[in-house]
């Protein structure tokens, strides 16, 4: 198996032939250059892993095909090969954007593990380059999907608080998209090149976590065996994502709370005190304020975390979010299982529509994973959903379909909406862009009872508004 492909570039034959056999006989595939500019050609045909070429060269010397090479692409590696009088321009060179140098006559064994070194770096650095990439888009705003009023607020306050450094504190039911929404912040920010670091603070022990959080000192408690870097060290210049905060006991409480107004703290089991740069973001599913009042929170912390709130909406109270979340769900699981899965069917998109998900987004997703994988198509139908949602569909009603009326539509929307939002006309009304009395005229209407003259009328002049939709 091949161990990369390097350019070898010198103007001496035999050096270079000689090379080229040693090279071969590692398991490398090996293309030869006589010149600088014989180099550049060749890597207009193939590009190579890395390129090993002589310092010093008649027409272009290996300074200057090492600036011509970073121009086109500054991730391949250069290993410049020097007599002892240029090492003083190797060492410039390095400065430039070499790998490194090696002395003549070349040392075979530290010849082979410079080579082995930058490759291997060169991979690595292309590999978290992707990562990052992928990162980057996976937490992108075009990943936090929705046009409903309550989405468009969560864009503009991610747009608004990703340039500070204060605390954010990010609360919702379970499965809303929480951390989503905390790493685009993150990507966002000043600190997008330093570290986003997680941690779910519900999945640990009161003590697990404290040496999560801190890290602790070799010795500390029976097992640890090494001295370990906790979550906060490792977010240094970045963000910390600590999920499920309402979890925490009351003593580690009180040391997160020095940590937030002294940004430092001591490893467990140490005495050292290290600081730290590190804005952090929490999230919880859980009522902080009735925790305070309970005094199972910390009322000093909770003001702390809570500098900037975010509450992000449940799905059932953006009903009109879940088309468009579904096909990006699709699109992304078709690519992973690598399906051609492309549309979903009006009836099985009827269905997922009248469905309250109570998971929130994480069920939808979980949901359209499975359809797809279970397609075997290039369409999700009814047949793709799981029973529980058509046993929902069936006690709600039908939903309208294509050939309904207006009026029809409006009392599906109205009723639905109203259900979803557990019967709140102003939540409703919200979401549905028109005035609370609109609301209750409808309702009076569907209901059969017998309309007032006070509602008709202030309905009637709400519609005449261009404020009320």
């Amino acid at each position: 198996m091949s161990k990369g492909k390097i350019l070898v570039v010198d103007d001496e034959p035999s050096a270079r032939s000689a090379l080229a056999e040693l090279l071969r006989a590692e398991n490398y595939e090996i293309e030869t250059a006589g010149d600088g500019f014989k180099a550049l050609g060749r890597m207009q045909e193939s590009t190579p892993d890395l390129v090993l070429t002589d310092l010093n060269m008649p027409g272009m010397d290996g300074v200057e095909l090492l600036r011509k090479v970073k121009e086109d692409n500054a991730g391949l590696p250069v290993v410049l090969m020097t007599a002892f009088a240029g090492v003083e321009t190797a060492v410039s060179a390095m400065r430039d954007g070499a790998e490194d140098y090696l002395t003549k006559p070349l040392n075979t064994d530290e010849l082979l593990i410079v080579l082995a070194r930058a490759i291997d770096a060169a991979k690595l650095r292309r590999e978290a380059a992707e990562l990052r990439g992928r990162l980057k888009e996976r937490y992108s705003f075009a990943n936090i999907v929705g046009s409903s009023q309550e989405m468009q607020r969560v864009f503009k306050s991610v747009a608004q608080i990703a340039p500070s450094r204060a605390t954010v504190l990010l609360t919702g039911e379970s499965g809303t998209g929480k951390e989503l929404v905390a790493a685009a912040v993150h990507q966002h920010s000043p600190r997008a090149a330093g570290p986003f670091v997680k941690l779910h603070c519900a999945a640990l022990a009161e003590s697990l976590l404290e040496s999560e959080l801190f890290g602790h000192e070799r010795g500390a408690y029976t097992g640890a065996d090494r001295k370990r870097e906790g979550r906060f060290e490792q977010a240094h210049g970045g963000t910390l994502f600590l999920d499920e905060i309402g979890e925490i006991s009351l003593s580690t409480q009180v040391k997160l709370l020095r940590v937030l107004q002294e940004r430092e703290f001591e490893r467990v089991g140490g005495s050292q005190t290290v600081r730290v740069d590190v804005r952090v973001i929490a999230a919880t599913n859980r009522d902080l304020k009735e925790m305070v009042a309970a005094g199972t929170f910390r009322e000093d912390l909770f003001y702390r975390l809570n500098v900037i709130n975010l509450t992000l909406p449940s799905l059932r109270h953006r009903p009109s979010d879940v088309p468009a979340l579904a096909m990006h769900f699709l699109k992304r699981y078709a690519d992973e299982n690598a399906k051609s899965v492309t549309t979903i069917s009006p009836d099985a998109l009827s269905q997922l529509t009248s469905y309250p998900w109570p998971g929130n987004v994480r069920e939808l997703e979980n949901v359209i994973e499975r359809a797809v994988v279970l397609a075997e198509g290039d369409g999700i139908g009814l047949q793709h959903l799981p029973q529980e949602l058509a046993a929902v569909s069936r006690r709600s009603g039908p939903p309208p379909i294509p050939g309904s009326t207006l009026d029809e539509l409006e009392r599906f929307a109205i009723l639905k909406t109203m259900e979803s939002v557990g019967g709140a006309t102003s939540k409703a009304a919200e979401i549905l862009g028109i005035s609370v009395r609109k609301i209750q005229y409808k309702l009076q209407e569907y209901s059969g009872a017998p309309k007032s003259r006070g509602v008709a009328d202030t309905t009637r002049e709400s519609d005449d508004s261009s404020t009320d939709g």
